[in-house]
Parts: C-alpha cells; structure tokens; sequence
C-alpha cells in the first residue's frame, strides 16, 4: 500500500503535539501523517480555518497525479475540516475521506455554559466562542461535497467536567452533539475524550474507514 496522507488537526487548546501518538499510530499502518499546528485557544475559529486553508493549499500543490489526502480532526479540529470543505470548493477533488473524533457537531454543551456564565474567559479563550451551539449551526451541511465522512465518539465520561454534561458524553462533547446528518459512518468507543485519539484501536478504524468508506 502507498503511504496514503493523512493530515491530523488537533482541538481546542491544543497544538500539533497533542496529534504526534496517532501519527505514529497511523505511519505503523502505512500511512504519511502531517500534523498541522493552528491557533485554537486566543482566537476565533476564522483564523484557524485561514491559516489550515493556506497550509491545505500547499500540500495539494505537491500531490502526485491522482493522489488525494484525508483528513482527521480532533474535537474542534472537525470543525475546521468541516469549514474547510465548504469554502474551499476548489479542493475537494483532491480530498479522499475525512474523520471527526469527538467533535462537537452540533455545538459544545461545555461552551455554551462558558458563554452563559462565565462571560469573561471566551474574551479570552476566543476559540470558545466559535464552539457554542449557535455558532456551530451556521456551518452549512457538507453532504452534497461527495466525500465520505465518518466520526467516532467516546463514551467513557470520568472526566471531571463529564459530570457537567446531561447525556452520554465523553467528559466533554455529548455522543448526541458528535452525531450529524453529513456523516456516512458513526461509531462509539470507551474512551474519554483527551485519550480517544490516542488510542491504536482508534488509528485502526481511521484505516478501515479510509480503505473502506466504514468504520467495520
């Protein structure tokens, strides 16, 4: 098999690091993984997606004849490939299959008690603004961009702030809020939401939706 590319986005608060153990996870099952690196915490989301468009662009431009790239987000990296498909028409023939862990698709339930009650910190940690319901439900649906799309939730909620939350949820994004009408494929592993990613049993169901279009 080619070293098929994967570009991997981190969440909320987090940077490129936080993505190194499903790269190694993904390169030991033949693939190319890039980790990209995006301001997620001081600012909106509208930067984020600016600069990964940039970075998208020049990678497309370096492709092989008839290679394509996928892409996984973490969390709040999801949402960036979401805004990425819908404002980059232009590249979607270059895209293969894209893979949201643990994002909040339908808004963070965390984040809208933040915006509610501690106005304070999302005028800080602006990223927080871009993730409260309102603002997720403005990204437009992807279903008709013809590209497989599959997400994973967790369901292991002993985060602390898992208690906060009133479905089944990961510690920090409900399974009902991963969920979403675009999504080809949906499964759910006992995981907390800082550890789904890190998981081989994770890596091992990106390469089956990759080379498969399912997780099974």
């Amino acid at each position: 098999m080619s070293r098929h590319k994967i570009v991997l986005i981190h969440g909320y608060f987090k940077t490129f690091r936080d993505m190194r153990t499903l790269k190694m996870n993904l390169k030991d099952l033949g693939y190319d993984p890039i980790c990209v690196d995006l301001p997620l915490t001081f600012s909106e989301i509208d930067k984020g997606s600016l600069k990964f468009s940039k970075l998208m662009k020049k990678m497309i431009e370096r492709l092989d004849n008839n290679e394509k790239i996928s892409m996984v987000g973490h969390s709040t990296g999801g949402l960036i490939i979401r805004r990425f498909l819908l404002e980059n028409s232009q590249y979607i023939n270059y895209i293969d299959k894209c893979i949201f862990i643990c994002t909040p698709n339908n808004g963070s339930e965390l984040a809208d008690m933040i915006n509610n009650y501690f106005k304070i910190l999302p005028r800080i940690f602006c990223t927080i603004r871009s993730l409260v319901s309102d603002s997720v439900s403005k990204i437009d649906s992807i279903s008709k961009k013809n590209i497989k799309i599959g997400a994973i939730a967790g369901n292991k909620s002993n985060l602390i702030t898992g208690r906060l939350l009133s479905d089944e949820n990961d510690g920090r994004v409900t399974i009902a809020s991963v969920e979403h009408e675009d999504l080809d494929d949906f499964i759910i592993l006992p995981y907390n939401h800082a550890e789904i990613h890190y998981k081989k049993k994770t890596a091992k169901l990106i390469h089956n939706f990759i080379q498969k279009g399912k997780f099974k």
